[in-house]
């Protein structure tokens, strides 16, 4: 199963980082992780220098897996050109685009 996750929540943070990072890092989270979506101050989990960030950018470039931010968060918090590489900026219509040349089967929020 293809998933992609959308992160909007305030509990994104403790989610991703403490199950779901650790889960695809060791290969065993279940779903293939086509993309991951951030929005409002989870657009910060994707900037340069963080750790969560490091970590979704390598996962990205080992999997091809999708990174998106929000673009009107990121003008919104002053993050343009300061995301990790393999993030790119867009809205909805973009991140369905994209996902939808991948075969998604599920769109999870959290």
């Amino acid at each position: 199963m293809k998933v992609a996750y959308v992160f909007e929540s305030d509990h994104a943070l403790f989610i991703l980082d403490s199950m779901i990072l650790p889960q695809l890092e060791k290969g065993n989270h279940g779903a293939q992780v086509a993309g991951m979506f951030f929005m409002f101050d989870n657009t910060f989990l994707v900037e340069k220098g963080s750790s969560v960030g490091r970590r979704i950018n390598e996962l990205a470039e080992k999997n091809g897996m999708l990174v998106m931010a929000c673009d009107q968060c990121c003008y919104q918090r002053s993050l343009e050109g300061r995301l990790i590489p393999k993030a790119g900026m867009g809205c909805f219509p973009d991140l369905y685009g994209a996902l939808g040349k991948v075969g998604v089967d599920q769109v999870i929020t959290l």
